[in-house]
C-alpha cells in the first residue's frame, strides 16, 4: 500500500494532534475539575453549593472524553512513551485516577440525602477529584520537563530507577501548582460565565484574582528556571525524522543547561506561545475586575493554551527524555508507531473529530444557561 504522507510529516501531525487534544481537555475538563477545586470555598449554602455544581453538571461527563482521546492517541500514536510513562508513573497514575473516581461518585451521590454531613463529605471528595489531578497533571509535566530516571537495555526493556516522591522535586512541585493556578483560574472564569450573579460570582472573582496572579508569577518563575536552572535536552548529530522507531538507534540525546530554549532561537514565532500564557492570564485578570465573564474566561482560556503549547514548543522533538541516561530519550522521530498505523489513524480522526466538535458544541448549545438557585426548587434533574 503506497502512503500518500510520508513518514516525517505523520510523525508531526501526531505530535500536533495529541497536543491539541490535551489541550482540549485542559479547556473542557479543566475547568470542571477547576470548579471542584474552587467548590468549598466560593459558596457556603447548600442552595450556593448546588447552583455551583450545576454549573457544570450539565457537561461534564462529555468533557472527560478529551481526557479518553489524549490517552488513547498517546497509545496508538506513541506505544513506547505510553508503556514507559504509564509504568513508572503507575503510583502516581492511580492517585490521579483514584480522585478522578471519587468525581462522578461525587455528582451522583451528593444530593441523594438531607444529612448536611453526607453532603459536606462529597463536596470535599469533589474537591479532591478537582485539585488533585490538577496538581498531578502539573507535576508530571515538570517531571516531564527534568527528564524521567529511566533507561533502555539493546532489547528496548524499559528499566525506571524513580520512585514516587522523588516526582515531588521543587521543580515539578512549581509546575503543579502552576497547573492548579491556572485551572483554578479557569474555573472562577467559569463559575462568572454559568452561574447567577450574587456572592457565589463575587468570591468566584476574588479567587480567581489570586490564581490569575500566581499563573503569571509562576509561569515567569518556571520560564526563568528552565532557562537557568540546569535542566534541558537537545539532539546531538542530525536526527532521520523517516527513521525506524528505535530510539537507541540514530542521533543520539545530551542533556545541556538552557537546551530547552534552543527552539525559540530557531522559530523565533513560538515567542508567541509564552507571550498567550502571560496575556492570557492578564486578560483574565482584566475580566474578573471589570466583572465581563467573557472576557476572564476568553483570558483563561487563551492563558492554558499559551502554558500548555510552551512546554510542547520548548521540547520538540523530545516527548519524555531520560535524565539518567539521555540516549534511551523518546522523541518524535524514534517513538512513534509505524508509518501505515499513523496513517490509519489519521484517517480515522479526519473522519470522527468533526462528529465530536459537531456534537460537543450542538450538546453545549442545547444546554446553554445559567445555573441559579432559584431553578433547584423547580428542575428535579438538577444536582
Amino acid at each position: 500500500m503506497e502512503i500518500p504522507v510520508d513518514f516525517a510529516t505523520l510523525r508531526v501531525i501526531w505530535w500536533a494532534l495529541v497536543g491539541i487534544l490535551l489541550i482540549g481537555f485542559a479547556l473542557t475538563d479543566g475547568f470542571d475539575m477547576g470548579v471542584g477545586a474552587l467548590l468549598p470555598f466560593v459558596a457556603k449554602t447548600d442552595e450556593e453549593r448546588r447552583m455551583v455544581i450545576n454549573t457544570v453538571g450539565a457537561t461534564w461527563e462529555g468533557n472527560q472524553v478529551w481526557f479518553i482521546l489524549g490517552g488513547g492517541a498517546i497509545f496508538a500514536a506513541w506505544p513506547f512513551v505510553y508503556a514507559i510513562s504509564f509504568s513508572g508513573f503507575y503510583l502516581a497514575m492511580f492517585v490521579v485516577l483514584t480522585a478522578m473516581i471519587l468525581r462522578p461518585v461525587g455528582f451522583k451521590y451528593r444530593s441523594k440525602r438531607q444529612d448536611p454531613r453526607w453532603r459536606a463529605f462529597w463536596d470535599w471528595a469533589l474537591f479532591v477529584g478537582g485539585f488533585v489531578p490538577v496538581l498531578c497533571f502539573g507535576v508530571a509535566l515538570g517531571n516531564v520537563l527534568q527528564g524521567a530516571p529511566f533507561r533502555l537495555d539493546s532489547d528496548l526493556r524499559a528499566f525506571y530507577d524513580g520512585s514516587f516522591l522523588g516526582l515531588f522535586s521543587p521543580f515539578a512541585l512549581l509546575c503543579g501548582l502552576l497547573s492548579v493556578s491556572m485551572l483554578v483560574l479557569h474555573g472562577a472564569a467559569w463559575i462568572t460565565v454559568k452561574g447567577e450573579e450574587g456572592p457565589v460570582a463575587e468570591r468566584a472573582r476574588r479567587i480567581g484574582e489570586l490564581a490569575g496572579l500566581a499563573s503569571i508569577v509562576l509561569f515567569a518563575a518556571g520560564g526563568f528556571w528552565v532557562a537557568f536552572g540546569g535542566m534541558g535536552f537537545r539532539i546531538e548529530g542530525l536526527a532521520d525524522a523517516a527513521g525506524p522507531s528505535n530510539p537507541l538507534r540514530g542521533a543520539a540525546a545530551v542533556r545541556e543547561p538552557g537546551a530547552w530554549l534552543d527552539n525559540y532561537g530557531r522559530h523565533g514565532w513560538m515567542i508567541l506561545a509564552p507571550v498567550l500564557g502571560f496575556a492570557g492570564a492578564a486578560l483574565a485578570l482584566l475580566g474578573l475586575r471589570a466583572k465581563s465573564a467573557w472576557m476572564a474566561f476568553t483570558g483563561s482560556s487563551a492563558s492554558a493554551v499559551g502554558i500548555i503549547a510552551t512546554v510542547g514548543l520548548s521540547m520538540f522533538p523530545f516527548i519524555l527524555p531520560s535524565s539518567v541516561d539521555p540516549r534511551s530519550s523518546l522523541t518524535v522521530w524514534n517513538a512513534s508507531s509505524s508509518h501505515l498505523t499513523l496513517f490509519i489513524m489519521l484517517v480515522v480522526t479526519i473522519v470522527f473529530l468533526p462528529l465530536v466538535l459537531a456534537y460537543t458544541a450542538w450538546v453545549y448549545k442545547v444546554l446553554w444557561g445559567r445555573s441559579t438557585t432559584a431553578a433547584l426548587a423547580v428542575n428535579p434533574d438538577l444536582y
